[in-house]
């Protein structure tokens, strides 16, 4: 399956061409960024607007084979000379959304341009001065004309980003993620465990938490399977293979959901994480002011902070760790023992189940014997 390339590198590629374009005078009608995955990103340099002052161009984002709401959207950059300092300034224009609410990769009042997109802005344009010798600021604004319109596809608006999409992307570049392709590859890790002997395995929607379990248990969470959204299709994938006992482990804002029997985690399935924690406020006489207050949260960290300060956060964790440990021995329906660890890397552990700790020391001696 083809990979695209995210809003990120659409607007670092840009950003890179204008500020080409702006202080060397020449037109740039494709240029070449690499992306923090190593892969290089040839980008065509579309709707060049020069003046003295700035330039704007635009690229049009590509998702590959991914199903990407984002992809035919043209991402503009727009870099403007600034007679002082020695910065790239970024922001946001049309259609890039605006944070309103804590939580979020960007602070309240920022252009929702998130950390390593910004990164990668910055290294591609500094790049440019550096190589035609500029040494004062630029100041570089990222627009999406049908940003706004697009963004009401997206969870943008319940998370408090208004007035447009996110400028996102981590490694850069879009994998197709169709649902066969994930749970193939979940069936290989799986029967390559098996096939070294392993009787018991850990696995987890991805890598958050690595230091949270190094540190607390002594185990390295890479060596988990990675069962990304899809916890419910690994659970039966173990059921038909045969594993003897499971843990599953990981952050409060994925687990949270199964607590209300969601076995696909992927926002698009369900968002109703504030509500349930609430839920399982509201069983143990948290105020009404607290839960209220935590509804409104873009993030469980930021609505358990909120819950944590009744008291009663024990009590709550321990209603949401029965729910979840009933969902999940539904699942299995008595195919294997299944236990779970949920953890936030801002309060550390949450919750766990009855037999868990006494199962990840038996899988770390397990790791042992099979190295």
């Amino acid at each position: 399956m083809r990979y695209g390339f995210t809003t990120g590198s659409c607007s670092a590629a840009a950003a890179k061409a204008a500020a080409y374009m702006l202080l060397s005078g020449k037109t740039k009608e494709n240029i070449c960024i690499t992306t923090p995955k190593g892969i290089d990103f040839n980008a065509s340099i579309v709707d060049i607007d020069k003046e003295e002052r700035y330039v704007k161009c635009a690229v049009i984002k590509d998702g590959g084979d991914d199903p990407d709401v984002t992809t035919g959207a043209y991402v503009y950059a727009k870099v403007i000379l600034v007679d002082e300092g020695n910065e790239i300034i970024i922001d946001g224009e049309e259609g890039v959304g605006r944070v309103t609410k804590p939580g979020l990769d960007q602070e309240v009042g920022n252009a929702a341009i998130n950390s390593v997109p910004r990164q990668m802005i910055e290294k591609e344009v500094r790049e440019v001065m550096e190589l035609l010798d500029y040494n004062k600021s630029l100041k570089v604004l990222i627009s999406v004309p049908d940003g706004e319109e697009i963004a009401k596809k997206t969870f943008n608006p319940r998370l408090g980003i208004v007035g447009g999409i996110s400028i996102l992307g981590t490694s850069g570049i879009v994998e197709p993620m169709s649902t066969k392709a994930i749970l193939d590859t979940i069936r290989v890790e799986l029967n390559q465990k098996k096939a070294m002997g392993y009787k018991n395995i850990v696995i987890s929607p991805g890598n958050y938490g690595l230091d949270f379990m190094k540190d607390t248990y002594g185990y390295d969470l890479e060596r988990a399977v990675k069962c990304s959204n899809y916890i419910g299709d690994t659970l039966d994938l173990i059921g038909e293979i045969g594993f003897e006992e499971v843990l599953l482990c990981g952050h409060i804002g994925k687990l949270i959901k199964v607590s209300g029997g969601i076995m696909n985690t992927h926002s698009k399935e369900a968002d109703c994480r504030m509500e349930l924690m609430v839920s399982a406020g509201v069983k143990v006489n948290i105020p009404p002011e607290l839960l209220i207050e935590a509804l409104e949260c873009v993030s469980t960290d930021s609505a358990y902070s909120i819950l944590k300060q009744s008291g009663k956060e024990k009590e709550m964790m321990d209603i949401i760790m029965d729910r979840i440990d009933y969902y999940l021995n539904k699942r299995v329906a008595g195919r294997f023992n299944i236990e779970c660890i949920v953890f936030s890397n801002e309060h550390g552990l949450l919750g766990k189940s009855n037999g868990a700790e006494e199962l990840i020391k038996k899988i770390i001696g397990e790791d042992i014997g099979n190295e």
